[in-house]
């Protein structure tokens, strides 16, 4: 028996939660494959468009008639505090269910940027922001206007948050942690990749202090999450995901608050002068083949690499891809996840082979992969090395979410920055130079929402994370990640 035939330890069946207590949709369920094998395994209710209503009434009632938005700040801390000491005390169930829902190698899903551990820390932070968000009381401006103005910071109201399948226990906690903190009800739909993890946080956001309604879980696919963000009830819409749903998010919000990620494609940028020239060009590789395989929305998938290094970045990059261990998700020794679903598998290999028949360079990979001892139906593809990138082809312009790295060369810093600044996406770069000057420099000039230097953008909890252009709008973490979920009011009293 290998380690992809053992059974896996027993979960609840993934329920809706509405209103404080667990609930049955009206509508059928959605069988759950398992990527790595192409079995079915469990199952995901989907909720209907009035299980949904009902989710978003429960939290409308809850803000316009409970106790939750207005309740003293130490009151609203002491509530929602617990929820990092469960996360903490279930991690490793949480890790085990991140790994059933999308494929995600278990030691990869358990490092600490991915981690129960993060996500607890999530909660914390915002939980600290509780009792600071106070306004401001700017004096009269001048004898004309004797007035005092008092500056208020109240909770947005109803938050809808659709969250992706990549990374579910960080995610989860991203959304729902400072809507909470802000005084706002929520409505959480995951992806169905992500259902087991959400439901699991549901069974321990019940176990809070928290009044019915605040918090409501709906499971489902593409037209659960239609019906949830086209809900009328909303006052604000979080979203992470596809691009092209994002902007259907945008044209039917409305004028509701909007926070939107959609995806990237990221440059890194390796200049002759860069310290070690190996280093970066594993790293490079690394991001796309480990881990997720590349199913990551910051991840780095176009390397920028100057002439005078070019092939011997490649040789490098090429030579990481022999770390490569693709199998069980649970065996420490997997190093890297199947694709999610046998479609994205097909749309990466198409995308690589449109970009091979258009003059690109394959130095390796490129095809479906078959790991030992793996089922057949299982969703790999192997780690690709792609050189003499055309800007113009799709594979430099689309994100392709799969393990694919496409390198393009260039001469000089100026056509480095209008390489990077070429796509539609801004979400986050990485800037490879011995020199701190031209780092921070082409740092500066990049249009995207982060930056790594000699390394890729590193998150935490205090660190805003966003992008420009067509990668999104909004900030998720740090003071500006909990400022999305709030309303600026201004009351004046006269003087005179």
């Amino acid at each position: 028996m290998t380690a992809l035939d053992l059974p896996a330890p027993p979960t609840a069946p993934v329920r809706n939660f509405v209103d404080g207590r667990f609930v049955e949709p009206d509508a059928a369920a959605w069988q759950h494959v398992d990527p790595a094998t192409g079995r079915a395994d469990f199952t995901v209710p989907i909720a209907s468009a009035a299980d949904v209503d009902r989710a978003v009434r429960a939290a409308r009632r809850a803000f316009d008639e409970g106790p939750w938005p207005h309740l003293p700040p130490r009151e609203r801390k002491l509530a929602l505090r617990p929820l990092a000491d469960l996360l903490r005390a279930h991690a490793d169930e949480l890790h085990h269910l991140q790994t059933r829902d999308n494929g995600i190698p278990i030691t990869f899903g358990s490092s600490y940027r991915m981690s129960a551990r993060m996500a607890a820390d999530i909660v914390e932070y915002h939980v600290g922001w509780i009792d600071k968000l106070g306004g401001a009381a700017p004096p009269p401006f001048s004898a004309d206007t004797p007035t005092q103005a008092l500056v208020l910071k109240e909770p947005i109201g109803v938050v809808g948050a659709i969250t992706p399948f990549n990374g579910p226990v960080l995610q989860f906690a991203q959304k729902v942690a400072p809507a909470l903190a802000a005084g706002c009800t929520v409505v959480v739909k995951p992806s169905e990749f992500a259902s087991g993890v959400a439901h699991r946080y549901a069974e321990l956001i019940a176990e809070l202090d928290l009044p019915p309604g605040v918090f409501n879980l709906v499971t489902g696919l593409g037209d659960t999450g239609a019906a949830l963000a086209g809900h009328p009830g909303l006052d604000k819409i979080t979203f992470t995901g596809r691009r092209e749903v994002g902007e259907r998010v945008v044209a039917g919000a409305g004028t509701r608050s909007v926070a939107l990620e959609l995806g990237g494609k990221s440059p890194s940028i390796v200049f002759d002068d860069v310290p070690d020239l190996d280093a970066a060009a594993r790293t490079a590789m690394s991001l796309v083949s480990m881990g997720l395989s590349g199913q990551v929305c910051s991840t780095q998938t176009r390397s920028l690499v100057q002439r005078g290094v070019y092939e011997a970045f490649l040789e490098s990059a090429r030579a990481q891809t022999a770390d490569v261990r693709y199998g069980d998700p649970f065996d420490p020794a997997t190093t890297s996840a199947p694709i999610v679903t046998p479609a994205a598998a097909q749309r990466v290999l198409r995308l690589v082979d449109g970009a091979v028949a258009d003059g690109g360079r394959l130095l390796t990979g490129g095809g479906p992969a078959t790991p030992p001892g793996a089922a057949a139906g299982g969703n790999w593809v192997e780690p690709t090395l792609i050189a003499d990138v055309d800007p113009r082809m799709p594979i430099a312009d689309e994100e392709v979410f799969g393990p694919v790295l496409a390198v393009i060369p260039f001469d000089d810093e100026d056509e480095a920055v209008r390489l990077a600044n070429g796509s539609a996406y801004g979400l986050s770069a990485g800037v490879y130079t011995g020199d701190v000057g031209r780092a921070l420099r082409v740092g500066r000039r990049l249009r995207t929402g982060t930056v790594g230097i000699n390394g890729p953008f590193v998150f935490t909890p205090g660190t805003p994370f966003g992008g420009y252009k067509a990668s999104g709008v909004g900030r998720e973490g740090g003071r500006e990640g909990i400022e999305e979920f709030l309303e600026t009011k201004t009351i004046t009293v006269r003087l005179d």
